[in-house]
């Protein structure tokens, strides 16, 4: 029994990674460079976001400032089968919508010491296929979402030089559902049993910032975050999988360890004169830990460890201010992020590509405390082809790719200052 048992679990492991439908970091956290595709993000420190993109930004804040932000996303993604081995369904709009808010907060201690504090979710989405889709024993639907809390400090060390300092505590719920073929090589005439897997965690993990000012017109700014390791442990769920054999249970008896990956940031500002000002990144992210997890079997003493082949990747970012009146300005910006997995490890619980994000925003000044701010994204997520096969306790072949990709997000942000 216990080698069926470490059978199927070798089968799952394929199963048992993380969803984001094409998004797997979340530059827009409901700030006001959405505007700009968070191009100068670590550098423009105009508001208190930059409590959670840059620390070292606050004080750059004459006065204590509260941001509260509102982002519903949108997600349109649909798959097109070119070949499946179980029907041609192909899952229909695996997307919908998806609320997210921020929260940003900057006292002003000293014209030389700030303390922030940042809410919200960088990392997170999710898809859901549905229950009869051609590719349901690779997975029928996934989500992870997260929540962060970062509160940080920042010095002023001189006339250019600042340093900011942020721990996190990032809240983790992971559901993950696949339907389990009761049925290899169609002999027998069982209905599919399902495996789930849901839990959630807390992470520890820090951050750290630099802001250099060149002059009051050109700054540089750079933004390090620690990586943060999660356990979902006791996890696992099997229903109805293969009934001929009643003594196999491995309920409450798995988990698994993932890493979400370590970030560098740095991006500059730099006004051409009185209504114009260029922003920009740099950036890199380590996804190549984030591809090697650990399986855990309690009941059968088994750790597995398998590599996904992911890749660590980089994005840059160039973007627009444009200061049409005194109360008005006007944003936009364009990112490209590199792919973390080749077209020949991409798979249908993670089926990602390169992204391209397209961004424009408008702020306005209410008065001397108040600020509006709206912001619309567009992000091309790809075609994240797909061609992958489970051969364990079947055949089970799919070729494919994202004929429509793309997430659209709005941001409606107001900041007070006081």
């Amino acid at each position: 029994m216990k080698q069926i048992g470490l059978l199927i679990t070798l089968s799952l492991l394929m199963f048992t990674q993380y969803a984001w439908s094409g998004g797997l970091w979340l530059y827009e956290v409901a700030h006001s460079e959405v505007g700009t595709a968070s191009a100068g993000s670590a550098a423009i420190a105009e508001r208190a976001s930059t409590a959670g993109t840059n620390p070292a930004g606050m004080t750059r804040l004459k006065r204590s400032e509260l941001m509260a932000g509102f982002q519903p996303m949108y997600l349109d993604s649909k798959f097109d089968i070119d070949s499946a081995t179980y029907g041609t369904d192909d899952g229909g709009q695996n997307g919908g919508f998806i609320p997210s808010a921020s929260l940003f907060y900057v006292h002003d201690y000293s014209p030389d010491v700030k303390f922030g504090l940042a809410l919200g979710s960088y990392k997170g989405l999710g898809l859901d296929y549905g229950d009869s889709w051609a590719g349901r024993y690779f997975v029928t639907e996934a989500e992870l979402l997260t929540f962060a809390i970062n509160p940080s400090v920042a010095f002023k060390v001189n006339n250019q030089l600042s340093i900011g300092i942020g721990f996190d505590v990032l809240y983790s719920t992971l559901e993950q559902t696949m339907a389990f073929n009761n049925n290899p090589f169609g002999i027998g005439n069982n209905p599919d049993g399902k495996i789930e897997l849901e839990d959630s965690d807390l992470g520890y993990g820090y951050n750290i910032g630099l802001l250099y000012e060149f002059s009051d017109s050109t700054r540089l700014g750079f933004h390090y975050r620690s990586e943060i390791d999660v356990e979902f442990e006791d996890a696992l769920t099997l229903k109805g999988v293969l009934p001929i054999l009643p003594g196999l249970n491995l309920s409450s008896d798995a988990g698994i360890e993932m890493t979400f990956p370590q970030s560098l940031m740095i991006s500059g500002y730099h006004e051409l004169d009185s209504q114009w000002a260029l922003v920009g990144n740099l950036g890199w992210q380590n996804w190549s830990e984030f591809g090697k997890s650990e399986f855990t079997l309690n009941n059968i003493n088994k750790n597995i460890k398998t590599d996904r082949n992911f890749d660590d990747t980089y994005h840059v970012a160039l973007g627009v201010h444009y200061q049409y009146s005194d109360d008005w300005k006007l944003l936009a910006g364009i990112a490209y992020d590199t792919s973390p997995v080749s077209k020949s490890d991409s798979t249908l619980d993670l089926p990602l590509d390169r992204q391209v994000r397209y961004g424009l925003g408008a702020e306005y000044l209410m008065n001397e405390d108040v600020t509006i701010m709206v912001g619309y994204e567009l992000v091309d997520l790809g075609d994240a082809s797909i061609n992958q096969t489970r051969g364990i306790l079947d055949n089970d072949t799919i070729q494919g790719d994202f004929e429509t990709n793309y997430l659209h997000i709005l941001t409606i942000n107001a900041s007070w200052k006081f």
